[in-house]
């Protein structure tokens, strides 16, 4: 009774609360689109581009910086759109990005690309958890959220990783910034050491699709060797993005399982169906039943929801809360970076030997 009495006085026409909602939601998906159509001009500027810096990593930073001058003034006047662009628009983009991706990919590397994903992926993951918890004593969801930007593909799985680990905004911001530091690090890093790695460029765009973080940051480091490089690099980073989904499967149910110190909990299977529907997407567009230019729609879409869950993100960041968290996210992100440049060239040369 007293819920639908409540019910009724909200939407009386006499009551303000729901058009005041509802202008909280457009001005703050206003906002939000805005600074998220400037990251994708910026991103289309030459030495931006060059940087590999996608319109994604300037969106946070972009929000960050808003969501410390301007932002907290206007706050409440604008959280309605900005929760729903963090929260809502991020799974819908997440289910888009398997418009990029095609189970084809796999042959076009090969099992040893795949082996050698499968294995830096899930020795990635583990060390981080190794050593985010027991050495460096983090916490459960930022060593999650660092491990799964290193081990798969950066800014847009942490982002993807976000709403299975109910992490808070400033530790998905302090994971992406490890992200933003070291696989740009990489980008220059790869293409010095190329000389010295004695790799053909097939091998050497393997390496660098199963090892560094940033679809954007792979697509520099291959093609600053060569094209046979670079579309090798790009093939093998989309397997690794692949893998996204069922990684996304595993993490829910054991998260689900394990988040309470090890209790185990009875609360259903704890499935992020939108991993699972993103699975079904790209298993659509392998079968190329969606006409190309609608793909191609559907791509710029993915990018414009993505670039806006991040502003979002960004926005709802507080610089303290970064300062909070010390350094040993950022310890975390150099010995994950650490291990990816030579513990994923060792794993790559041992593929190579064992399936050549």
């Amino acid at each position: 009774m007293t819920g639908r009495l409540t019910h009724a006085l909200l939407t009386t026409p006499h009551n303000p609360l729901p058009r005041l909602r509802h202008r909280e939601f457009r001005l703050g998906l206003t906002m939000v689109l805005a600074v998220a159509a400037i990251s994708l001009l910026l991103a289309r500027n030459d030495w931006i581009a060059s940087h590999g810096l996608s319109p994604l990593t300037l969106a946070v930073v972009l929000g960050i910086v808003l969501g410390n001058t301007i932002f907290p003034r206007i706050a409440r006047e604008t959280a309605a759109g900005v929760d729903f662009s963090k929260n809502s628009l991020l799974r819908l983009g997440i289910i888009l990005y398997g418009f990029r991706i095609t189970f084809q990919a796999i042959g076009a590397v090969g099992w040893s690309g795949v082996v050698a994903d499968i294995a830096t992926l899930t020795l990635t993951f583990a060390l981080a958890l190794a050593l985010g918890r027991k050495v460096l004593g983090l916490d459960r969801e930022t060593a999650v959220l660092i491990g799964a930007g290193s081990s798969i593909c950066g800014a847009a799985a942490i982002m993807a990783t976000e709403p299975v680990v109910r992490a808070p905004s400033h530790k998905v911001s302090v994971a992406v910034a490890t992200v933003v530091v070291f696989g740009t690090l990489a980008m220059f890093l790869y293409p010095a050491m190329y000389p010295w790695l004695g790799l053909s460029e097939h091998a050497y765009g393997v390496y660098v699709g199963s090892t560094v973080h940033e679809v954007a940051q792979v697509v520099a480091a291959g093609s600053a060797i060569g094209p046979a490089a670079g579309n090798t690099a790009v093939i093998e980073k989309m397997l690794r993005v692949m893998m996204l989904a069922p990684f996304l499967l595993f993490l829910g149910q054991w998260f689900r399982r394990r988040h309470n110190d090890g209790q185990q909990t009875k609360a259903g299977l704890g499935i992020p169906w939108f991993a699972v529907i993103f699975l079904g997407v790209s298993a659509l567009n392998s079968v190329q039943v969606v006409p190309e230019a609608v793909v191609k729609e559907l791509i710029g879409l993915d990018t414009l929801l993505l670039t806006m869950a991040m502003t979002a993100l960004g926005l709802r960041t507080h610089i303290g809360a970064i300062r909070q968290a010390g350094a040993r996210p950022m310890v975390l992100g150099f010995l994950l970076f650490g291990f990816l440049v030579a513990g994923g060239y060792a794993i790559n040369w041992g593929v190579l030997q064992l399936m050549a």
